[in-house]
């Protein structure tokens, strides 16, 4: 079997798929950079406040999208099968879900914001900054329950140009008000890193509105109302639930390790938190295509699952994989070339700004890791429902194997935060060698073979 399919509709699926997906993400992620250079522009400690207190952000967003991710799955395999109306009864399950983690993480960032951040750093000025924002950004968690899974729906039919505008407005609008409520700028009030939550919060509440108005007026696939949301299908819930709840829970266990490296960092001093700040905001913003490769096949191999072709299957997936290196290779050349001439938008210390650079030229190598390993895990071997795998994965390398080793070396070894962002971010090498082995022995696709 050749390495590379030849059929134009697959590569232009999955490009498709992939650019404005990425377009999507670099939106997204232009929307978090501005607050980071926004804040970075204001002070270090608003900037090292606003990243401790996103990371309790992160897993609230972290479980949300898996609840998307779930609609993704069981959406794209019914969309292949050509069976719509179950698709309803899949968007009722995820948003039920989705929107009862989004009041839960509210009310626990809401009630308990200081108490989480304290885990994280022992400055006491980054833990009362931190704290104000997170108390009011924690509002925006249900508005993007809603929104996330709305869009997850249209994406597993295909419908992705939606996010796209949707993105662009919420980057219009949190930008501007980013920046005049930070500054107060504009006649509004000069609230700082309040003004920035602020911000974020109204954005997130346009962008919901926009997107269900969208979904529910100009969505003709689905036709759905109102009453679909609140009736729901107990045994489509049954089967939602046994795919998303490896999902949930490998996001947690994602998203609480990526808070207990940031807490690691952390204790290492303020310029090491601003440093992982400035380096993972800039990873994040060029490796979007990585990331929305993943979410591309996460479809294009769910609706051919939904079709029931082996061959086909086996012949995507091998090609996949070899998208998958040449984007990663691609994204470290990039972020390599780039990482000297972004640090000058930062006013943060020369230490911090030392620290960055190194952390860039770490990411630089690793990115080509995570752009194969998590694409193939959570792209292919996810799409025919297979989710328990990624979870195991997830937890041993990094609860048994990272976090570990990385508390040993900063807490009794003295490790500087340069060698300690090297074991954190091994991890994405060492999955490659199970992810290769998983893949291409097909055992995740019984039930299809079947």
């Amino acid at each position: 079997m050749s390495l590379l399919v030849r059929e134009r509709h697959f590569y232009k699926t999955f490009f498709r798929l992939t650019l404005i997906t990425a377009l999507q993400n670099v939106i997204t992620i232009g929307v978090n950079l501005s607050d980071n250079l926004i804040l970075g522009g204001y002070n270090e400690t608003a900037l090292s406040a606003s990243s401790l207190a996103n990371q309790i952000q992160f897993i609230a967003t972290f479980l949300m999208i898996g609840c998307s991710q779930s609609v993704i799955i069981m959406g794209s395999r019914l969309w292949g099968a050509g069976k719509i109306h179950p698709i309803r009864r899949v968007v009722g399950a995820g948003m039920a879900i989705s929107f009862v983690i989004g009041l839960l993480m509210w009310l626990v960032a809401l009630f308990f914001s200081s108490g989480l951040l304290s885990a994280l750093t022992n400055d006491g000025a980054v833990i009362q900054e931190g704290a104000k924002f997170l108390r009011i950004v924690s509002f925006s968690y249900v508005f993007f329950a809603v929104t996330n899974i709305l869009l997850g729906a249209l994406r597993s039919m295909e419908i992705v140009k939606i996010g796209l505008i949707v993105s662009l407005c919420t980057l219009a609008i949190n930008v501007t008000l980013n920046y005049g409520l930070v500054y107060g700028y504009g006649g509004l009030p000069k609230l700082g890193l309040e003004g920035s939550a602020t911000a974020t919060l109204i954005s997130r509440i346009i962008e919901c509105i926009i997107v269900a108005v969208y979904f529910f007026k100009h969505n003709h696939h689905l036709r759905l109302q109102l009453r679909d949301f609140l009736k729901l299908d107990h045994s489509i819930l049954k089967q939602y639930t046994k795919i998303s709840l490896p999902i949930l829970l490998a996001s947690l266990s994602w998203a609480g390790a990526m808070a207990v490296q940031t807490g690691i960092l952390g204790h290492m001093g303020t310029s090491a938190i601003a440093a992982n700040s400035v380096a993972t905001t800039i990873f994040q913003f060029v490796t979007v295509i990585s990331y929305a490769s993943a979410s591309a096949s996460s479809v294009l191999m769910g609706k051919t699952v939904g079709e029931g072709i082996f061959e086909k299957i086996k012949a995507y997936s091998k090609t996949l994989q070899v998208l998958y290196i040449l984007i990663g290779v691609l994204t470290g050349i990039v972020l390599f070339l780039t990482k000297d001439h972004v640090l000058f938008l930062y006013s943060v210390s020369d230490e911090a700004k030392e620290l960055a650079l190194a952390f860039m030229t770490v990411l630089s190598v690793t990115v080509i890791g995570t752009s194969y390993e998590m694409p193939a895990l959570s792209g292919i071997v996810q799409s025919d429902g297979d989710t328990k795998f990624v979870m195991y994965n997830d937890f041993i390398f990094m609860w048994l194997l990272i976090l570990p080793a990385s508390l040993l070396g900063a807490f009794v070894f003295g490790f500087p935060p340069v060698v300690i962002f090297i074991i954190l971010k091994s991890d994405q090498i060492l999955k490659c060698f199970v992810a290769l082995v998983k893949v291409n022995r097909y055992k995740w696709l019984k039930a299809v073979e079947h």
